[in-house]
């Protein structure tokens, strides 16, 4: 049942949603627009598929409420970073969105940490919805400042 949800929502979503030319969000998504509900690019809507998602592949690993390792900076053993909070308490607000969905997409192994690769295995809007959800954590302020890099990096 939860599948079927998720997977109409993405669809529903999917189906609204072209690629614009210059801009790796949804083309029914920019960053400069403010969704009445958040007041950020995402809706409510987003936010909610993308904690279900969130805590279906994520949370293991980034905690529940992508609070994630204390010793995020610190290397294990094998020389591999643990995973970092996402709550906008570490680095993950330093990046665009484009950055943040090639994270995603290709893992965390090209940075020195053991995020699996999601490509293949989420969809565009599912992506964007884990995004979302985990952006929802952030506060006001740092919300603002990775919106100032976002805005920079187009």
């Amino acid at each position: 049942m939860r599948f079927s949800f998720i997977a109409l929502l993405a669809g529903f979503i999917l189906a609204g949603c072209g690629k614009s030319s210059n801009s790796p969000l949804p083309s029914n998504i920019d960053t400069a627009s403010k969704q009445p509900s958040t007041g950020r690019w995402y809706s409510v809507e987003q936010v909610d598929a993308g904690k279900l998602l969130f805590r279906e592949h994520c949370a293991v690993c980034h905690g529940k409420n992508a609070e994630a390792t204390p010793d995020w900076k610190t290397t294990n053993s094998a020389g591999q970073y643990p995973p970092p909070p996402l709550n906008g308490s570490a680095h993950a607000w330093h990046h665009p969105i484009a950055a943040l969905k090639q994270v995603i997409l290709k893992g965390g192994a090209l940075y020195g940490g053991q995020m699996p690769a999601w490509e293949g295995k989420l969809t565009n809007a599912e992506i964007y919805a884990l995004i979302a959800s985990f952006q929802s954590y952030w506060s006001d302020d740092v919300y603002d400042r990775w919106l100032s890099i976002e805005q920079q990096s187009k």
